[in-house]
């Protein structure tokens, strides 16, 4: 006599395409995502479920926080070259290049100053 399961399984997986069970509901049956075959609650046998939910703390939530504005500041400053802010007379400047105007045309670089932030551009 054949039998109608395709695996032989642990509770919580579904007997024909060996996929994992869906939790059990308020109410009726247990039906697989993969094959939708039905099965009765009792195929989870004697099993419980229970969750623990753990919350960060507010101290680690800003700690994160603070780590991501201090990197993300320290990717915005990008390269050094040596050039005297206008502003500040700081010698160090920042600089990030962009190609606003044409591709035949040359690109436009934004100085920003390392001590003041003073944003200048120049097309080159």
């Amino acid at each position: 006599m054949a039998s109608s399961q395709t695996f032989t399984s642990y509770p919580g997986f579904c007997s024909d395409c060996g996929s994992i069970l869906p939790l059990l509901r308020d109410h009726g049956n247990v039906i697989c995502y993969t094959c939708e075959k039905e099965y009765s609650v009792d195929v989870f046998g004697d099993k419980k479920i229970q969750y623990t939910i753990y919350f960060n703390s507010q101290e680690a939530l800003a700690k994160n926080v603070d780590r991501k504005n201090q990197k993300s500041n320290e990717e915005d400053e990008g390269p050094v070259v040596d050039r005297k802010c206008p502003k500040c007379g700081n010698d160090k400047m920042s600089y990030a290049t962009l190609q606003l105007r044409s591709a035949d045309e040359g690109q436009t670089v934004f100085y920003t100053c390392t001590k003041c932030s003073y944003k200048e551009t120049e097309n080159s």
